[in-house]
Parts: C-alpha cells; sequence; structure tokens
C-alpha cells in the first residue's frame, strides 16, 4: 500500500505510493502470497513492516479501514512510513539488550527504547514529536558504540 513498486526482479507491476496492489483481497490478505517468488513479487518475499503495519491499523486507526473510508488511506500509509523504521530501531535495540554490554551502554539500550515508545500515542504525531526523532537519529551511533560485543568470543 505504502510503497511504491518499480517493475523489476522484485516485484512484477508498476505502482505508486499510496495505491493499493491489484493482489490485495477483501480480507486484505495477499492473493498470492504462497506463490509471491513464483510470480515476480520477490520484495515482498523479504519485506517486513517490523510489526509497524499492525501497530497503525490497530492503535492509531483503532481497527477503521481505508475500505471503510476511503479519506484514511493517505494518513494511513503516511503513518506507516512515519513508524517503520521507529519498529525497525526498536527490533535493532531489542536485539542489543540480549548482549553481554556494561552498564552505561544497557542504560542507553534503555532510554532509547523509552524514547522511542511515546505513552499512549494516539497519533502518528506522537512519534514525529523531537524526542523519538532524536532517539531514532541515535541509533546509529549506539549501534557503532556497541558494534565489539557482537563479535562472538570463544
Amino acid at each position: 500500500m505504502a510503497y511504491p513498486f518499480e517493475e523489476h526482479e522484485d516485484f512484477g507491476l508498476l505502482k505508486a505510493a499510496d495505491i493499493p496492489c491489484p493482489n490485495i483481497a477483501p480480507d486484505f490478505r495477499c492473493n498470492i502470497h504462497n506463490d509471491l517468488a513464483k510470480c515476480g513479487f520477490g520484495g515482498c518475499v523479504a519485506y517486513s513492516c517490523a510489526g509497524a503495519g499492525q501497530r497503525v491499523t490497530q492503535v492509531l486507526f483503532d481497527g477503521e479501514t481505508w475500505r471503510d473510508d476511503p479519506d484514511l488511506l493517505t494518513h494511513m500509509t503516511y503513518a506507516l512510513r512515519v513508524l517503520r523504521p521507529i519498529h525497525e530501531a526498536l527490533l535493532v535495540l531489542q536485539e542489543a539488550a540480549a548482549l553481554p554490554l556494561p552498564k552505561d551502554l544497557q542504560e542507553r539500550c534503555a532510554e532509547l527504547t523509552r524514547a522511542l515508545c511515546p505513552e499512549a500515542p494516539s497519533s502518528v504525531w506522537d512519534f514525529e514529536e523531537d524526542s523519538v526523532q532524536d532517539a531514532l537519529a541515535a541509533l546509529p551511533g549506539f549501534v557503532e558504540t556497541i558494534a565489539p560485543y557482537t563479535q562472538h568470543r570463544s
């Protein structure tokens, strides 16, 4: 929905952003899911929203859909584009939290995680607050800092 497809080896058709994929069934499932790769949709096989799609539809839009209210379409896809990088960052931080990090880095990991999870968010704007976006921007530096702890030592 939210992202465009360029017709090439990973996508079997050209699709603009904010346009439903023609393979979406009425129940929002993919009509060709079991045959994605065979049908030329390797990009769909590799794609993950990291849980952001569920948060957008179930939390921010309280189960409402763009099919029920077409005016929601661009709002929902915008929210997904804002939330997906945050959810991806949370997955990285979850992995980091499982590492044997020194206390100061454990605390920084927890601090970044808290900053990316605003309390009782009610709209996409809660995720565009400076504190959330600053934490998102800080993630690459944090990952660089913890890189030595990701090496398996025997």
